[in-house]
C-alpha cells in the first residue's frame, strides 16, 4: 500500500494539523479520527477500500504524528474544538465523523457540542465512561503517570500489540510503532489524564445524529457494557459486532470495516 500525500493546515490558535485527503470533493465529507498515540496512518489500511465518491479526510490530532505538539490542550473539548476549526479551514459545513478509541470520544464530544455539523457518527471501540474503566486506570498507574522521554519503543510496541486479537501486516505494524514514537511523553500523560476525568453518561443522550457502533468481541480495552450504554442513550443507534476482532478492528479487517462504513453512509443519503 502506498501512502497518500500528507497535507497540513494551521488553525487560528496556530496549531497545525496533518491530514490526508482522498475522493470526490463533491462527495459527502467523512472525517476519520484515530486513537491515542496513533495518527492518520491508523486508517492507512482502510483508505484503499473506500470509494472515490466519498470525500475522506484522515486527520492527525494535536500532539500526535506530524501535527503540533503543544504542552497543553489534551481534553476532549480541545480535540473537538480543533475538529471544528479544521472543518472551518477547509470549508466543510458538516461531515460524518468516524472515531476509533480516543477518536470515538472526540467524536462523541463533537456531536454533543456541534450537532448541526454532525451528519452521522461512527464509534469504533468506544467508551462512555473512562473514569470507571479499571484497565485505563491500571495502565495509568503502572506506566503512563511517570512516563518520560524518550518513550521506550518496547513499551510502545506492547501497548499497540495489546489492541490486536489477530495479526496484521508487519510492515503496517512497524509504521504504527513509528508513528507512536513521534508522540512525546507529556502528550501520553495529558491524554490519559483527560481520559480519567471523562464520563459522558449524562450527555450522550443529547446526540441526535444517526449513529453506528462497531465493536470487536475480543476487545480487551472496551467492554460490551460500554457499547450497550451507548446504544441505550443514543436514540436509533445501530451496532455491528466483529467476531474474533480486537480493539483495533479496522487494522485487522479493513475491507469489512470500509464496507460497513460505506453501507452506513449510503443509508444517510436515504434519510
Amino acid at each position: 500500500m502506498s501512502n497518500p500525500t500528507i497535507k497540513s493546515v494551521e488553525l487560528p490558535d496556530r496549531i497545525a494539523l496533518s491530514y490526508v485527503e482522498q475522493g470526490d470533493r463533491s462527495g459527502i465529507p467523512v472525517l476519520l479520527l484515530h486513537g491515542v498515540t496513533d495518527s492518520w496512518y491508523s486508517y492507512q489500511p482502510v483508505l484503499p477500500h473506500l470509494p472515490a465518491s466519498m470525500h475522506v479526510f484522515a486527520l492527525t490530532q494535536r500532539g500526535h504524528g506530524d501535527s503540533s505538539h503543544p504542552m497543553s490542550g489534551y481534553r476532549f473539548n480541545d480535540f473537538a474544538s480543533d475538529l471544528a476549526a479544521f472543518m472551518d479551514a477547509l470549508e466543510i459545513r458538516s461531515a460524518v465523523i468516524v472515531g476509533h478509541s480516543m477518536g470515538s470520544s472526540v467524536a462523541q464530544r463533537f456531536a454533543i457540542d456541534y450537532p448541526d455539523r454532525t451528519a452521522g457518527l461512527v464509534l469504533v471501540g468506544s467508551f462512555v465512561n473512562f473514569r470507571s474503566n479499571p484497565d485505563v486506570q491500571a495502565i495509568w498507574d503502572a506506566a503512563i503517570s511517570t512516563l518520560t522521554d524518550p518513550v521506550d519503543p518496547d513499551f510502545i510496541r506492547d501497548f499497540q500489540q495489546s489492541t490486536l486479537a489477530q495479526p496484521v501486516s508487519p510492515t503496517f505494524f512497524a509504521g504504527v510503532i513509528s508513528e507512536s514514537m513521534k508522540v512525546p511523553a507529556h502528550v501520553w500523560r495529558a491524554a490519559f489524564a483527560g481520559f480519567l476525568e471523562t464520563d459522558f453518561s449524562d450527555e450522550i443522550k443529547q446526540i441526535a445524529a444517526p449513529t453506528l457502533v462497531i465493536w470487536g468481541d475480543r476487545d480487551t480495552f472496551c467492554p460490551w457494557s460500554e457499547q450497550e450504554s451507548l446504544m441505550a442513550a443514543i436514540a436509533g443507534s445501530q451496532s455491528i459486532v466483529y467476531r474474533d476482532a480486537g480493539h483495533a478492528l479496522h487494522w485487522e479487517q479493513p475491507d469489512l470495516f470500509a464496507s460497513d462504513l460505506v453501507s452506513f453512509i449510503e443509508t444517510l443519503s436515504q434519510r
